[in-house]
């Protein structure tokens, strides 16, 4: 049955142009107040390495104060590749948080007439013998050019992957050397992948943000390095396969070892670029949630010197002793317990502002008994998912969303009051990409190629047990044919193709979101071979006097305090923990923190509020 007074109170609202109330997490506030660190004051520790499964023992952070102009562009879509450095007005900004970022310093919106600037001296080292400098950028939102005293030395395409570029040859030794970067940014204006921005914000939508926005850092390396590695450990093998890419001729030394003790050794030479190894590891420790045991990897390749880690687990979707169809770790059973993590911060936008900050929802989460986060509709930072892969949270991956305007008639009013339409409507061809918004050919390839990127971005991390390509319909298209492209990429984990409906009879699990109907286990009537997920559910709202971002406040019911708040939402969560018994195999509960007008996190947005324990 359809809860039509539920939907009703949900329905979403037209956007008002209001401002944010200013909200700042405990760590946002010490940035802005541009508090000295003191001396021993953990949470505010310099941060581990940006690249944790390519990692050297020297890399310089560019993060701190750069300066930025916007650009007046009508033309921007074309001109961001080729323009001239603008005269100014030149004011600064902190990198990374973008420009509409409170912790930026900026508050200001990039609009997609316009091209925003940035710049700042590059305090290059003396390069020895052979060294080379590369510059790396995590991600920049959404297409860029970079300058090295004046000369270009990469563009980028793609809001959420990080890019590198060897800078050595554009460097005046013993000079003054500058780095300028130009972008472009159309957010909603665009089909590009945007994930949930929107110049108009309000609802499930969230300010857009443009520009920098992960880390901006180098390294100086030697000519000939590794430039890649992909490590896969097979528990019933007992083995790590390694697949080194390098630049240069030679061999390549690995070491595995195990809390400092060397376990594993091999060597390999270099053949046209690449060099794969298989090293023996004896009697394997698994890595599971409640023992995230992990393997450090060590390779040495000519004078580089790179450190890395794996980790020993399996995961799939297969029946259990009971016949139904359930996802196991290890072999066993695990009921997926999980809770929505949209990555939003009131004062970075989608940059957290620190790594403790990331902790802090981490340990959140499994402090309030969840064993899974499903990063929504973004890509978080390598930081994010080695802090995962060490607590032992796991993470459900969601590929980012983009395509054209959204139509709220085909994602959000028919899939919402005619739960038929879940399994009956096609995604493929002309008219169903236009329906879903996906005509955008340009829009299509990015989409795949981000895709694949994502894959290959985190597919050494085992906190990672799962991949969702498409969300209620936005952008869907060729759902099947995704799913056996990622399965051919990564064959090791479970793969969603679609979560909350458009159902195309493909993948792994039956994923739907249920917001306004009786929790219950639905059968799978097109592949009764997956497993049954309820991927979200709840959204129970309570705007936390003094902790919301603005006066209107959106959910899917409404509490009227802190104990009414606890009552529904443990309801929920205990109501679906009893259909484990049913054939569940697993849920996500909406949502891990408030953002902007949503208030139906378990914390508030600014993070000082735990809504379960107030």
């Amino acid at each position: 049955m359809l809860d039509l007074r539920r939907v009703l109170k949900s329905k979403p609202k037209p956007p008002e142009n209001v401002e944010l109330t200013p909200l700042w997490t405990p760590w946002g506030e010490k940035i802005a107040a541009g508090r000295a660190v003191p001396a021993g004051e953990k949470d505010l520790d310099p941060p581990s390495h940006p690249r944790p499964l390519l990692a050297r023992g020297a890399w310089t952070s560019l993060n701190g104060i750069w300066e930025c102009a916007f650009a007046p562009a009508p033309d921007a879509a074309t001109a961001w590749r080729t323009a001239p450095v603008p005269d100014g007005p030149w004011e600064p900004v902190r990198v990374p948080f973008s420009p509409e970022a409170p912790l930026s310093g900026m508050g200001r919106q990039l609009r997609p007439d316009e091209l925003l600037w940035y710049r700042r001296p590059l305090e290059a080292p003396a390069l020895g013998p052979g060294e080379r400098l590369v510059l790396h950028l995590d991600a920049v939102d959404w297409a860029c050019a970079v300058y090295v005293n004046g000369v270009r030395v990469a563009e980028h395409t793609g809001g959420y992957l990080p890019f590198s570029a060897d800078v050595t040859d554009a460097l005046r030794p013993g000079e003054k050397n500058g780095l300028a970067v130009c972008v472009h940014d159309p957010s909603d204006a665009g089909t590009q992948l945007r994930g949930k921005q929107r110049l108009a914000r309000g609802g499930i939508w969230y300010t857009a943000q443009s520009g920098i926005w992960r880390d901006a850092w180098y390294e100086v390396v030697p000519a000939a390095r590794v430039t890649s590695l992909a490590a896969e450990a097979r528990p019933a093998e007992g083995r790590v396969l390694l697949a080194v890419g390098v630049a240069g001729e030679g061999t390549v030394t690995a070491r595995v070892l195990d809390g400092g003790s060397e376990v594993a050794r091999g060597s390999a030479p270099v053949r046209e670029g690449r060099c794969e190894l298989a090293l023996d590891v004896p009697a394997p420790r698994l890595w599971s949630p409640a023992d995230p045991h992990l393997y450090d990897i060590e390779l040495a390749f000519g004078a580089d010197r790179v450190r890395s880690y794996c980790a020993f687990r399996t995961v799939e979707v297969r029946p259990d002793a009971r016949g139904v169809p359930r996802v196991h770790l290890n072999g066993e059973p695990l009921f997926l317990r999980g809770v929505l993590d949209q990555g939003w911060w009131p004062d970075g936008l989608m940059t957290p502002p620190s790594e403790a900050a990331l902790a802090h929802d981490v340990r959140a989460a499994r402090e309030l008994g969840f064993n899974l986060l499903r990063m929504h509709i973004k890509v978080e930072q390598p930081r994010f998912y080695a802090l995962c892969d060490r607590e032992g949270m796991l993470v459900w991956q969601d590929m980012v969303s983009g395509g054209g305007p959204y139509s709220a008639l085909h994602t959000s009013y028919v899939p919402t009051l005619l739960r038929a339409s879940w399994t009956r409507r096609t995604d493929e061809g002309p008219r169903a990409r236009r329906r879903l918004s996906a005509a955008d050919p340009a829009y299509r390839r990015e989409w795949r190629e981000t895709c694949a990127g994502t894959v290959g971005l985190l597919a050494g991390h085992p906190s990672v047990v799962g991949w969702t390509l498409f969300n209620e319909g936005w952008g869907q298209f060729d759902a099947r044919a995704a799913c056996d492209a990622v399965r051919a990429l990564d064959p090791t984990r479970p793969v969603s193709a679609t979560s909350g409906w458009y159902d195309r009879a493909c993948g792994d699990l039956f994923s739907v979101h249920n917001y306004f109907r009786p929790l219950e286990v639905w059968p799978d009537r097109a592949r009764p071979r997956r497993a049954f997920v309820i991927s979200e559910f709840g959204g129970v709202s309570w705007a936390v006097p003094g902790h919301v971002s603005l006066g209107t406040s959106y959910g899917y019911e409404a509490a009227s305090g802190a104990a009414d708040f606890a009552r529904e939402v443990r309801g929920l969560l205990a109501r679906a923990d009893a259909l484990e018994a049913e054939g569940l195999a697993g849920y996500v509960y909406t949502q891990l923190s408030d953002v902007e007008e949503e208030t139906n996190g378990l914390l508030t947005y600014d993070r000082r509020v735990n809504k379960l324990l107030t």
